[in-house]
């Protein structure tokens, strides 16, 4: 066996915690036995890991769930509780190693949804510390052990203008206010297209973002770094049973700023279903096709010049298979070699909304306030007077009221309804019909590098199943660009060697995923402590969506030339070419294709991933079933009253899940939205 840094494989308990100052208020008795937990996943680092997650736990955590995680500490270490769940009375941090891997085991494969979801919660988030963690050096030992390299691109030399707007000074009350013809809350896809059209008309603009600013001479060095300061929840977003992982962006410019720069446009099917089932007229014609055309230009979209190993297996996989697929469209210019888009763009190369919309609308004297929490909308009679909420100034947090006619609220699918519902906003289809493109993983071993992590983020995808059929919905099939952390998260835990082994495979790796379109629906509420919840299932033709994509996955894996496939999952489905006899490799494909059509997408069972919410406030014509009305004005109940001079501009205006990289279909939304506030403030 080999020996890792700072390995505890001699003994039966990791380094002590007591003396470390406890995150929270957790006790030093629960972050010893989560210190046991961290070496049980990892070996190695098991303390600072502890300390690192209980810190996020704290502060990213609803305190009801967090509550629950911690009783899980409590109750690992409980003999009563032992004898009843394990059949034997002995505390985890007095089991070996081997006796605590297979206790873990044994929660993670439990029958019992919520031990499936507490031992995931903690795998996820210590797999993730263990390898994105850069350490006290600055150089996690671990990288070197998986040929993890990476450095960070230069800085732009021409810096964007978008700055943070100056903040008068507060009222005697310590209030900060603001005037503006319209304010838009968040900055991201929708935000940013709304602000620079109305900024361009000569309005005056101020936009709100929950998120902090970070300067492109500024972004961060790292994984750890990047999605503790620009991802929603530090990145620890998912869904209340943790069953579906969810990657959304908290900062200025939001999801623009660290997506991976795909730029599809809507599928024709869907764009018609729009129009037919949801009265929106105009999405199928020609008309909103040359408005998704100016957003390219605006963009510089443009096919991807350099293709990845990654990709290119993809490329080659499909054209053996006859599968129809291209390379992708993307929002950059001259860049493709340092793969880090997911943590911001330092080379000021990729076309976010710091460098597009936003650039645009602070030339025309738009004001952008980030760490701006906005808390309601301000109505006066069904009109919309403006927002109120709160700001951090200097580590101060300050009541903030904006002042303005008309409201535009983008801030993502799963915060515009709370915004909404504190408002007052009653409509019964409200933080309902959420859709999430759920993503099932697999991991193909080839026999030449890959390097997931290098040039160009997705570069190549497959379309061939991009249509809805009967039993299933429509998918498509790209790469992950992932780095250490969010790999290790992912990969499959059967025991703290496995998941180094497979660590340790990492640069041939070639990771595959498909972008569903849905099957399955959910919602999102606040809960008492004024979170966010989100709860989301998959129906019978979500998992059937999702089983005929790995399937799909798998063949193409196969056909690039992979001598393992991975189907990501708890516990997971792996096929290998080598040592088969003599036809024998044909007849055990098969025998894997049949165990993927069957594969199990339980709560925490299959692995689900999302980097895409819509639907939320979906817009239509039925004013019972959609909280927005075809031009994105907000109805204030299911009569169909809208709120005067109140607006969404995000995906969570989506009718239904599309199935592609939503995008270039938000801001072609936003843009139809804004033409809506200009033509309104006329009259």
């Amino acid at each position: 066996m080999t020996r890792r840094e700072g390995s505890g494989a001699a003994t039966s308990r990791p380094q002590s915690v007591a003396g470390s100052a406890p995150p929270g208020g957790w006790s030093p008795r629960e972050l010893a036995t989560l210190a046991a937990v961290a070496e049980t996943f990892v070996r190695g680092g098991a303390v600072r890991r502890a300390n690192l997650a209980a810190t996020a736990l704290e502060t990213a955590t609803d305190p009801a769930q967090l509550r629950q995680l911690r009783l899980v500490l409590r109750l690992m270490e409980s003999r009563v509780a032992n004898l009843l769940l394990a059949r034997r009375p002995t505390p985890l941090r007095d089991m070996s190693p081997p006796a605590r891997e297979r206790y873990l085991a044994g929660w993670a494969t439990s029958r019992i949804p919520q031990r499936r979801a507490a031992v995931a919660a903690y795998r996820r988030l210590l797999t993730f510390l263990a390898y994105a963690d850069p350490g006290e050096s600055g150089t996690n030992a671990r990288w070197k052990q998986i040929g993890y390299e990476w450095q960070r691109p230069p800085t732009t030399n021409r810096p964007t203008n978008v700055r943070p707007f100056a903040l008068p000074d507060p009222a005697a009350n310590g209030t900060i206010g603001l005037d503006a013809d319209v304010v838009i809350v968040g900055s991201g896809a929708g935000g940013g297209v709304v602000a620079a059209d109305l900024a361009a008309a000569g309005r005056s603009v101020v936009v709100l973002e929950a998120g902090s600013f970070v300067d492109e001479g500024s972004m961060p060095r790292g994984e750890l770094e990047g999605f503790d300061r620009l991802y929603l929840d530090h990145g620890l977003t998912a869904t209340w049973d943790g069953s579906v992982t969810i990657l959304a962006a908290s900062t200025v410019g939001g999801g623009t700023v660290i997506n991976w720069m795909t730029c599809v446009p809507p599928p024709d099917d869907v764009r018609r279903d729009w129009t037919a089932r949801h009265g929106i007229e105009g999405v199928d014609a020609a008309v909103f096709g040359a408005e998704l055309a100016t957003l390219e230009q605006e963009l510089s979209v443009a096919p991807a010049t350099s293709v990845p190993p990654k990709d290119a297996a993809i490329l080659r996989g499909a054209e053996a298979l006859g599968w129809r697929a291209d390379r992708i469209r993307r929002n950059s210019s001259g860049c493709d070699d340092c793969g880090t888009c997911g943590f911001g763009c330092p080379r000021g190369t990729k076309q976010s909304a710091l460098r597009v919309h936003l650039a645009t609308a602070v030339a025309a004297g738009a004001r952008i306030v980030p760490n701006a929490r906005v808390d309601r909308v301000l109505l006066d009679a069904a009109r919309a007077t403006g927002v109120a909420g709160r700001i951090d100034v200097d580590g101060v947090s300050r009541p903030l009221i904006v002042h303005a006619r008309q409201v535009v609220v983008a801030a993502g699918a799963l915060r515009t309804p709370g915004i909404l519902a504190r408002s007052g906003i009653e409509h019964a289809a409200l933080g309902r019909h959420l859709r999430v493109h759920p993503v099932p993983v697999v991991a193909a071993q080839l026999l030449e590098p890959v390097r997931m992590w290098a040039g160009t983020m997705q570069a190549g995808r497959v379309d061939e199943f991009s249509a809805t059929h009967k039993g299933r919905n429509g998918y498509v099939i790209e790469s992950v660009p992932a780095h250490p952390g969010l790999l290790a998260l992912a990969v499959p835990w059967d025991g703290a060697d496995g998941h180094a082994s497979l660590m340790e495979r990492t640069p041939s790796l070639l990771p595959l995923i498909a972008v569903t379109r849905d099957g399955g629906e959910g919602r999102v509420t606040e809960t008492k402590a004024g979170r966010t919840r989100i709860d989301y299932a998959l129906d019978e033709t979500g998992v059937a969506t999702l089983r005929h994509a790995l399937v799909s996955m798998a063949r193409l894996a196969r056909a690039a030339g992979a001598v393992e496939i991975v189907a990501l999952g708890t516990p997971a489905t792996v096929f290998g070419r080598e040592g088969f006899p003599t036809g024998g490799e044909e007849r055990a494909f098969r025998a894997f294709e049949h165990r993927l059509e069957r594969f199990d997408f339980g709560p925490n069972r299959g692995g689900v991933y999302s980097a895409h919410q819509m639907g939320t406030c979906r817009m239509g014509a039925d004013a019972a079933t959609h909280a927005c009305d075809p031009a994105g004005r907000v109805r204030g109940s299911r009569r169909g009253d809208v709120v005067t001079g109140l607006y969404v501009a995000d995906g969570s205006l989506f009718p239904t899940g599309i199935g592609v990289n939503p995008m270039m279909t938000i801001m072609a939304l936003a843009r139809r939205v804004a033409r809506t506030v200009a033509a309104e403030a006329a009259g």
